[in-house]
């Protein structure tokens, strides 16, 4: 039986408007800073990557996977991004999917937006990169270590910015630091988990195929058409395989269900294409495929057309 694709993100109504005006501020000039560094970088050609990468993390957040106690997690993909194309690349990344996944297709408030960039694509990024860089130093390079490095980096960047969520329903009053504080910890360090291991399989993968994208944040090199159509393909299978996704609640929608402030969510102000569903479809399975093939379509258009004008400028 086919179940509507769960919300992921911060709903408008959970946090306190003072606090969502603050995390907007912030995110907004950690987002100005991400833009000019990568603007300074006048040999960075690493955008058609960051494009695809930002498509393949979209379709793989659609697929939820169980957790334990009737609970659902799902790819955030700041680990993976921060080590593939750098942290301030990262942060645009994983903004640019958050932002589209709140735009386009509601997932998210509006007005809690910068509260869920700032979890998933500043502190995300932040404790990836930080632990990844710390183990990098001290584990032994070999076969393994991208991918032991790869997963404490996945697992802390989901429990580090689900205790920030935590932290923030405290601040607003929805929830008290001692019970809301546990209760997202404990579940997001099972989740964690799930995340540490997509990390550390992606990762191997890219370390057996195309182990120069590892040395991506540090050289960066033009990306050739086979990674680009690779990582399209990904994403478009990732998207199609969407309708297996878990039915259960993700973490944060399981702990407002079990503390009781659930209902103070707010719905959205408009719908485009809601729940990840495309509207007038009448078979969900259908309409949830054709969602994620357009959400993945619509983040890596912009790559790939920003990628051509590169090249049309560069001939000229």
């Amino acid at each position: 039986m086919f179940v509507k694709q769960q919300l992921m993100h911060i709903p408008d109504g959970f946090l306190s408007f003072i606090l969502s005006l603050i995390l907007w501020i912030l995110s907004g000039i950690v987002i100005f800073l991400a833009i000019r560094h990568y603007a300074k970088e006048k040999e960075n050609q690493k955008l058609p990557l960051m494009g695809i990468l930002a498509a393949v993390i979209f379709a793989g957040q659609m697929l939820n996977f169980t957790v334990v106690g009737g609970t659902s997690g799902h790819l955030l993909g700041a680990a993976l991004a921060t080590i593939l194309v750098g942290p301030w690349e990262a942060v645009l990344v994983i903004t640019s999917v958050v932002a589209v996944q709140a735009i386009v297709f509601q997932d998210g408030g509006l007005l809690a937006l910068g509260a869920n960039i700032f979890n998933m694509a500043v502190i995300g990024v932040l404790v990836s990169y930080a632990v990844y860089s710390l183990l990098s130093r001290i584990i032994k390079k070999g076969k393994w270590s991208v991918g032991i490095a790869g997963f404490l980096a996945g697992w802390l960047s989901i429990f580090v910015a689900a205790l920030a969520a935590a932290l923030e329903l405290a601040v607003s009053g929805t929830s008290p630091a001692n019970i809301a504080v546990p209760a997202m910890a404990g579940i997001h360090a099972l989740i964690g988990i799930g995340e540490g291991l997509i990390t550390a399989a992606a990762l191997l993968f890219v370390a057996a195929t195309k182990k120069e994208l590892l040395e991506g944040s540090q050289k960066p090199k033009a990306v050739d058409a086979s990674i680009l159509i690779g990582g399209i393909l990904i994403a478009l299978v990732l998207a199609v395989l969407s309708p297996l996704a878990s039915a259960y609640p993700d973490g944060l929608e399981r702990v407002a269900e079990d503390l009781g402030f659930l209902s103070k969510g707010q719905g959205p102000l408009y719908t485009v294409i809601p729940d990840y569903t495309f509207p007038g479809i009448h078979d969900e399975r259908l309409a949830t495929i054709v969602a994620g093939v357009l959400g993945v379509v619509l983040i890596a258009s912009v790559a790939l057309f920003t990628h051509r004008g590169k090249k049309n400028s560069a001939q000229k």
